[in-house]
């Protein structure tokens, strides 16, 4: 595995090879569907896979809940990981960056997720039972600074050497689209800059050239290099994370409360406007 992102044909070509591990991550509608790449195992994101504890949704679990759940899905230390979704590049990139975070770097987003696979005419079979395979041996070694919490985005938003992206939409981030949570703010924490992260993706879901990505992270983040990503629960902050890796950027951080924290009426700032 060369890097943070593979094809459908580098999967084609291993798919079923001793060590290789497939994560389907869908979330929400996507999320059980009928067919799946073959082998594949879920990585519930909805469910045993976010902290339910945690005020906000899709809360990273602790390291320990963590190395649970991997070694009950049957990670190794040693496998090899490639994780997609029923939309693109979705909630997959946030698996990825999860396995990151805990300190796992054999991991991949399948570039156009599900539908680039089905597109291809390449096989699927019915999704079976949850994975009743033998236990893994993985180990979760946290990285810390990977995910952030809010005390720290809002020291960085005064940070010149920090760039503060949001992954939402443009009229959820102006405020002029209504959030799909209930009881959040509309608008955008003051200094931040938005980067929807389906502009970071061509038309068929799969991810930009790395030459057009960053030029897409310069215009947004100028000349800083550390890079705080945030969107509506910490779910598509990750694709702004993987085109980053991809960009060549190297310092960056997921707030993993995302605007499902910040948004809640409190006396954290919010802005509205462009």
């Amino acid at each position: 595995m060369t890097g943070p992102l593979v094809g459908i044909d580098w999967l084609e070509e291993r798919l079923g090879a001793p060590g290789l591990v497939v994560f389907d991550a869908s979330v929400g509608a996507h999320r059980g569907a009928d067919h799946r790449i073959p082998g594949a195992r879920p990585f519930d994101l909805d469910g045993a896979l976010s902290d339910h504890d945690a005020a906000a949704p899709h809360t990273m679990p602790s390291a320990a809940a963590f190395t649970e759940a991997m070694r009950e899905l049957g990670v190794d230390d040693t496998a090899t990981v490639v994780v997609y979704d029923g939309v693109g590049i979705y909630s997959s990139a946030r698996a990825w960056w999860m396995l990151r975070a805990m300190g796992f770097d054999r991991a991949a987003v399948l570039d156009g997720g599900l539908p680039a696979w089905t597109a291809a005419g390449l096989p699927v079979e019915a999704t079976g039972p949850a994975y009743e395979g033998p236990r893994g041996s993985f180990t979760a070694r946290p990285r810390p600074g990977s995910l952030v919490d809010g005390a720290t985005v809002e020291a960085a938003l005064t940070d010149p050497a920090v760039a503060v992206l949001d992954a939402r939409t443009r009229e959820r981030f102006a405020g002029t689209a209504p959030e799909p949570r209930p009881g959040l703010r509309g608008g955008h924490m003051p200094g931040a800059v938005n980067l929807p992260f389906g502009d970071l993706q061509d038309p068929a879901g799969r991810m930009r050239p790395a030459a057009e990505l960053r030029d897409a992270f310069a215009a947004a983040a100028g000349a800083r290099e550390r890079l705080v990503l945030s969107c509506g629960s910490g779910v598509t902050a990750c694709v702004l994370a993987l085109g980053a890796d991809l960009a060549g950027y190297g310092d960056l951080a997921v707030y993993d409360g995302s605007w499902s924290e910040w948004g809640v009426p409190s006396a954290l700032p919010v802005v509205t406007g462009p």
